[in-house]
């Protein structure tokens, strides 16, 4: 068993931490494959001190892929890997020194799927634990991760996943969407239809907020919106495909009762795309009504994402 664990890399800033944190696993056999996608930054000196390890391995894009193409670099990484299974982990991000050896446990009980998650702690950027990701059965199906992730809103980052690389690779790869906004959410869903997926039930993984981050931004609310609703039309297509005689009786609870928080997760998610693009323009509100009228979102819903976009402007 061996793990490619991969780092795209842009920032310098915390990189020595990320891989440092892949040198003390207690796991011993995995490879490392850091890609810096064409920084301005000195991205190679920061590497170069852990190059004498042939299990660590940088190499540098000819041209950049952006944060818009983000996903991209998630799949150049996936092109260099060897390992059974990637893990794609962002360059500020750490992972516990028992990280590898809880997958390489749960993968052992639960070998036949084609992804694994491991229980996160949010960090900020002193590296202080100041949130933590709600715990999950051992074991659960594509619906059960689907209906958690909408009704309790669970914090899921791409660095809290393994996947087995073939079948990543069957399927082209990590799923892209623009600034890789929900890319997570779709690829772990696909990777969980058929056989489901397993969590770990220790921390295993550190996702690091901080100001520099796509998730902190406000200046992509366009593209954040438009990416949503590429979300949204994958996820309907995926469960109008279904219908509960297919289905276990747990999954046709989820099923028969995932429409409400469905609706609630994204309104919630539109109305923070709304008001973070409403305060850079005011004026822009009808472009946003435009984009989610043909989901039928009620017009008093749009008067209260504006009145909250101008209370935050002018507050």
């Amino acid at each position: 068993m061996k793990f490619s664990i991969t780092i795209p890399t842009f920032k310098s800033r915390y990189l020595a931490e990320a891989i440092q944190s892949v040198i003390c696993q207690t796991y011993a056999d995995w490879e490392l494959i850091v890609v810096d996608d064409c920084s301005p930054e000195d991205i190679e000196s920061v590497v170069a001190p852990w190059l004498s390890d042939s299990r660590i391995r940088y190499y540098r894009n000819d041209h950049n892929c952006g944060a818009f193409n983000l996903v991209d670099n998630w799949n150049i990484c996936l092109s260099y890997c060897t390992g059974d299974y990637v893990i794609c982990m962002g360059d500020d991000d750490r992972m516990l020194p028992c990280c590898l050896d809880e997958y390489a446990k749960l993968i052992g009980k639960y070998p036949n799927l084609n992804v694994y998650h491991a229980r996160t702690e949010i960090i900020n950027e002193n590296g202080e634990v100041v949130s933590l990701q709600e715990p999950r059965p051992e074991w659960e199906s594509m619906l059960s991760l689907i209906w958690n992730r909408w009704a309790h809103r669970d914090l899921q980052f791409i660095g809290d996943f393994c996947y087995r690389r073939q079948h990543l690779t069957a399927e082209g790869g990590y799923y892209k969407l623009p600034l890789a906004w929900g890319s997570d959410d779709v690829t772990a869903a696909r990777a969980a239809r058929s056989q489901g997926i397993a969590n770990t039930q220790a921390f295993c993984f550190q996702y690091r907020q901080n100001n520099q981050t796509i998730s902190s931004s406000t200046s992509h609310a366009k593209t954040k919106l438009l990416a949503t609703l590429q979300q949204y039309d994958w996820f309907d297509h995926l469960l109008s495909a279904l219908s509960t005689e297919q289905l276990s009786a747990d999954d046709g609870k989820h099923f028969v009762t995932i429409e409400a928080p469905r609706r609630s997760y994204y309104t919630k998610s539109f109305g923070k795309d709304i008001i973070d693009g409403v305060r850079g323009n005011p004026l822009r509100l009808r472009w946003y009504y435009r984009q989610l009228k043909p989901l039928h979102f009620p017009t008093s819903t749009f008067l209260r994402w504006y009145l909250s976009s101008l209370y935050h402007l002018f507050a």
